[in-house]
């Protein structure tokens, strides 16, 4: 396991000396994720304020940009370029922060404090008709460059502009099933994953609904039922000798 260089020898907290490292382009990308009530997001639009996702936008590019002076130990960066999206999809605002620079150390805690600080800007903004939002999900989605190499978040995240081609694409393009984007026997996903817990009642349910009595195990039918009479018909031979017909019936 590496060891953390922000401490001495001695377990004192140090800002890390980057002067004997090479200076490469570094790039960043940082999500949160602001839970919101439908009906506060509701009145997103037409907030007093102003647009809440634009000033948000703003809000993370400023911080950013002064990420060395919230963080004690972050060293004072040239950033070359930051940015913000923040969409409004279902349950909230999602938020992903990018930043880059050209130098001897990582821009992750610029985009990560971009990320923040645009969650908290949405929650100001919305305060008044909502107390209980939450911001969640805050992390690093990917960073490239440095000693240290390249690293990404397994899963990642999908912004909203992308969630958007790839509901297109699927529209497009139907699964072998003939269902958009779906396979035979694949689970239909709607409003969320059922767990193995939530899948136990319904199962207990079909099993209940299978051993009423006076219904067939097989397909729920009641005895007596077209399925039913023409499977008795097969194994009982009619007057004419052929499964259940009679003489002079048309074949």
């Amino acid at each position: 396991m590496k060891k953390l260089s922000h401490y001495d020898s001695g377990g004192s907290p140090r800002m890390v000396d980057v002067s004997a490292k090479p200076e490469t382009r570094r790039v960043a990308r940082a999500h949160a994720f602001v839970r919101i009530g439908a009906q506060a997001l509701a009145e997103l639009p037409r907030n007093p304020k102003g647009n809440p996702l634009e000033i948000a936008r703003i809000a993370g590019i400023a911080a950013a940009k002064r990420t060395s002076e919230l963080i004690p130990l972050c060293h004072p960066l040239m950033l070359t370029h930051a940015d913000v999206e923040a969409g409004v999809e279902e349950g909230g605002v999602r938020i992903v922060a990018s930043a880059s620079t050209t130098g001897p150390t990582g821009v992750e805690m610029e985009a990560l404090t971009a990320a923040t600080v645009a969650a908290l800007t949405v929650y100001d903004m919305l305060k008044a008709l909502d107390k209980s939002i939450e911001i969640q999900d805050v992390y690093l989605l990917e960073k490239t460059g440095g000693k240290s190499g390249d690293y990404r978040r397994a899963g990642g995240v999908f912004t909203t502009e992308a969630r958007r081609l790839r509901r297109k694409h699927g529209e497009n393009q139907a699964g072998p099933s003939g269902v958009s984007g779906s396979s035979p026997g694949a689970p239909r996903r709607a409003g969320g994953v059922f767990t193995t817990e939530a899948r136990r009642p319904r199962r207990k349910h079909r099993e209940n609904q299978e051993e009423r009595p006076g219904v067939s195990r097989v397909s729920g039918q009641t005895p007596g039922a077209p399925w039913d009479r023409r499977k008795r018909g097969e194994n009982r031979a009619g007057p004419s000798g052929v499964s259940g017909s009679s003489p002079g019936a048309p074949r």
